[in-house]
């Protein structure tokens, strides 16, 4: 699938939930976007919608309290038109967040993770500058452990130049026991991996 060929042409707040029964009820495939906060999500979501200010971005890190329900049109060609929803989860690993928030988040988020009828793709984010983050070990873990299907992605590119790019894969596959090839990087202010994050979700839409 090309990148003109599959692309998101209508992008709109749905709603907000922490209960399953606030789950909206329209049978459509879900795409959920998890990561540590501050790690770039509402920017990466608002560049992959090319809609700026779709997902609020905020200087102060686990600012998203709730699960967010965006429901976007995908042209698939140019007869295909798809909808879908992309959802927002709350970023884990904020230290300033209590307790008992990250407990009720986690629960919520769990809960949603396990038992989301239509969720077929989970894309954690992950900020390329770093070394592997115990946060984002425990979370694909958990994932792969419940089976769930991952595709990472790697935030941020567009602060490191092209050879600290791939130093910072080679360290964070062998960190994540994967293969390089199996990140997506990207840069929401450049828009690169952009068309292979398309790629990646539109052929769910179809099955």
């Amino acid at each position: 699938m090309s990148e003109t060929a599959a692309n998101i042409i209508k992008a709109s707040y749905e709603a907000s939930a922490v209960r399953m029964d606030q789950y909206p009820q329209d049978g459509l495939t879900e795409v959920a976007f998890i990561g540590r906060s501050n790690v770039g999500k509402s920017s990466l979501i608002n560049s992959l919608c090319r809609h700026h200010g779709l997902a609020r971005i905020s200087g102060q890190p686990g600012k998203t309290q709730t699960i967010n329900f965006y429901r976007l049109t995908a042209k698939l060609s140019e007869e295909a038109r798809q909808e879908f929803f992309l959802v927002d989860l709350p970023g884990y690993g904020y230290a300033k967040t209590g307790v008992a928030n990250r407990r009720s988040w986690s629960k919520f988020i769990e809960e949603y993770l396990k038992k989301a009828p239509h969720l077929k793709l989970i894309c954690q984010l992950i900020d390329i500058r770093h070394t592997p983050q115990a946060g984002d070990l425990a979370m694909l873990e958990w994932l792969r452990q419940n089976k769930l299907p991952v595709q990472l992605i790697l935030t941020k590119t567009d602060k490191l130049s092209k050879t600290a790019i791939q130093k910072q894969l080679a360290v964070l596959a062998r960190g994540f026991g994967v293969k390089s090839s199996d990140f997506i990087p990207y840069s929401a202010v450049k828009g690169t991996g952009r068309a292979e994050l398309l790629d990646v979700i539109c052929p769910l839409l179809l099955q």
